[in-house]
């Protein structure tokens, strides 16, 4: 019998192509991104050239983060599409590499979306007048939330007076999104408003909670999303000098988690640096939750190095060596130094903080000469670096460093600080024709200055004063008329006649003439004073019958005490003292009276054989000094039996009251 055929099987039909970009767009509405890859991949099978598959695909590879898999898909891809340019541009910038990113972006069209990211790569590389650039270019265009990036741009470039106007002129209020307000905040605190930037900070966290409030999130989401403004709030607390406020919302913020990597960040950082080098370990142990955990090594965690901007991550490393200075831990130090010239090359924080590790080596030439080196190679930011050096070099007893790094700051070489401090390490080098020259240029500058707050009156009462000291009275005396002549200082006056006096006695009391008598004098024959012999001397017994009776009236006042109230401790009521105190309770234990000692152990002191042999032994020796001396026997003899009767009962009694 031949076999039953098998029934065919009823397998549906695959969907047709229509009908998978039906469901990649309900997958794509519903944020479902890795079902949404997976329909593209299908489409893709059936027609590995549509574009619209390969760019859904692209997108929700970067909408779920998986930015490795579409930079790779985008290198695959059969053919480069005109919009490759820009998501792989985006990918890059994605991962931190925004060089790349730049060079990706070359070439392609000069379209709002590639300026806009252009500007956002710009800002990311610290190159802000650049990015504030191309944010003017797109003003005219109708950019979401350009406002604000603009703003923040100004910023970071240093340009926040211009903030307002921008404002005006784009016709947006601070307060018309958290955001702008946030970022407007910054600006006011850059320009030192900070009680402007706390209101403007609270009015932003009032409106970023009702905007968040009608799109239906979660009290937790709320809160995440509006952790900027409340770290920005502590920081401004701690700039106004409220440091407790400061130190318990950074706290919060941290032990709570509600926040932003980014954000949980900055509070860390600003946290370790409102406590300074107070409990260094406990701040070494909060500023490790920032650290990725797989590593040994202090490392920011993946996430936040590529959220974080260059200045951020800059300070908290930097904090962390000073940390690690505090807790005298220099092997750690030296070693974590060591690698910030490589991740900030154009920064002068890690060449200051190098100097600062060999400083605590007791090698400040050594960092006299790293320093020396970095101001060489980088002329423009060699300020900060000069005074470093300038104060290692006067800390370590080398003046002439110290005043020759303060020499080539030529910005601060007129002002008093600056003049009063090469002077005084010029003087300590021995160079007295070097601090006169300063001064000298000091008065040429201020001479020729058109300022309200002109200090040419102190520089050239103290160059008066210094050439006076060092014996050149003709220059201090040409200084202080010059002086006179120009301003009428009476204390120039003073200094002029008291130096003219040295070199021409008819001149100075010319200059004399002009003083104004004081009050009080007319009535004084200065020629009388002079003719005196002073106070006649008194004969020593006088004296100390004077000291005698003085000390009689000393003690005697000493005697006379004010009656004062007495003073009761807090909540103490005089009417209800209550029972006294222990009049013992400064004693120790064992000298009160309520004091019994512990019982001794019987047992130790129990006697070994018969009864009464101690006893014996006692009498027998007694009985042997009697008979080698037969007169101290008669004498004594009736006293020595008393003697061993009395030596029992102690110790009778003793046992008895241990036993009580």
């Amino acid at each position: 019998m031949a076999p039953k055929p098998k029934p065919a099987s009823s397998q549906p039909p695959p969907p047709s192509v229509e009908d998978l970009f039906t469901m990649l767009n309900r997958h794509i509405n519903a944020s479902a991104f890795q079902n949404a890859v997976k329909i593209s991949d299908q489409i893709l099978a059936i027609s590995s050239s549509d574009e619209d598959a390969i760019r859904c695909k692209l997108v929700a590879l970067i909408k779920d983060d998986r930015i490795d898999e579409a930079l790779s898909a985008i290198r695959s891809s059969p053919k480069l599409l005109d919009y490759f340019g820009f998501l792989k541009a985006y990918c890059l910038y994605r991962q931190n590499k925004f060089d790349e990113a730049l060079d990706a972006l070359k070439g392609q069209e000069r379209s709002d979306e590639n300026m806009l990211l252009e500007s956002q790569i710009l800002y990311r590389l610290g190159k802000m007048d650049a990015s504030l650039d191309i944010y003017q270019k797109l003003q005219k265009s109708k950019i979401d939330s350009l406002e604000i990036n603009s703003v923040a741009s100004l910023v970071m470039a240093g340009s926040s007076s211009e903030v307002q106007g921008l404002l005006d002129s784009l016709r947006f209020k601070a307060t018309s999104s958290f955001e702008l307000a946030y970022n407007t905040a910054c600006s006011l605190i850059e320009r030192g408003k900070y009680t402007d930037a706390e209101q403007l900070l609270l009015s932003g966290r009032r409106v970023g909670q009702e905007i968040l409030m009608e799109d239906n999130f979660p009290d937790d989401e709320i809160e995440i999303e509006l952790s900027p403004i409340a770290v920005q709030l502590a920081y401004v607390q701690q700039l106004l000098g409220r440091k407790q406020d400061a130190n318990e919302a950074y706290t919060d913020i941290i032990k709570r988690d509600l926040a932003d990597e980014s954000s949980i960040a900055v509070a860390v950082n600003n946290l370790i640096s409102l406590k300074g080098p107070k409990d260094v370990s406990d701040s070494l142990r909060t500023l490790d939750r920032l650290k990725e955990k797989e590593t040994q090594n202090f490392e920011l965690a993946c996430g936040l190095d590529l959220k974080l901007l260059a200045k951020q991550k800059e300070a908290i490393y930097s904090n962390r060596v000073l940390l690690l200075l505090h807790a005298n831990k220099l092997d750690q130090a030296r070693e974590f130094v060591s690698r910030l010239p490589e991740m900030f090359p154009e920064s002068s924080v890690p060449v200051l903080l190098q100097a600062a590790l060999l400083v605590r080596e007791n090698k400040a030439g050594k960092a006299e000469e790293i320093l020396a080196q970095f101001a060489g190679k980088f002329p423009d930011k060699s300020r900060i670096v000069f005074l470093a050096r300038a104060q290692v070099a006067a800390a370590a007893g080398h003046p002439h460093i110290a005043a020759d790094s303060l020499t080539k700051i030529p910005d601060i070489q007129h002002m008093p600080a600056t003049v009063a401090t090469l002077v005084s390490l010029k003087e300590r080098a021995g160079d007295i024709d070097g601090a006169a020259s300063v001064l000298d240029s000091a008065i040429k500058w201020w001479s020729n200055a058109m300022t309200e707050d002109n200090k040419l009156n102190i520089i050239i009462q103290e160059a008066a004063s210094f050439k006076l000291k060092h014996g050149k009275e003709e220059d201090a005396a040409r200084l202080y008329e010059n002086l006179v002549k120009s301003q009428g200082n009476i204390e120039a006056l003073v200094g002029l006649v008291t130096t003219v006096a040295r070199l021409d006695v008819n001149k100075a009391e010319l200059y004399e003439k002009k003083l104004k008598t004081l009050r009080g004098l007319k009535g004084i024959d200065v020629d009388s004073l002079e003719r005196t012999s002073g106070v006649k001397q008194v004969d020593a017994p006088h004296v100390a019958v004077s000291e005698t009776q003085e000390e009689g009236k000393n003690k005697a006042k000493a005697k006379k005490k004010r009656k004062r109230k007495p003073r009761y401790p807090k909540g103490f009521d005089p009417a209800k003292p209550g029972p006294p105190p222990d009049s013992e309770r400064w004693l120790p234990k064992r000298e009160r009276s309520t004091y019994r000692p512990k019982r001794k152990d019987k047992r130790a002191a129990q006697v070994r054989g018969s009864q009464g042999a101690v006893i014996r032994e006692k009498h027998d020796a007694a009985a042997s000094s009697n008979n080698s001396n037969p007169k101290s026997n008669q004498a004594t003899g009736s006293k020595g039996a008393a003697a061993v009767s009395e030596q029992t009962k102690p110790s009778s009694k003793s046992k008895k009251k241990s036993r009580k």
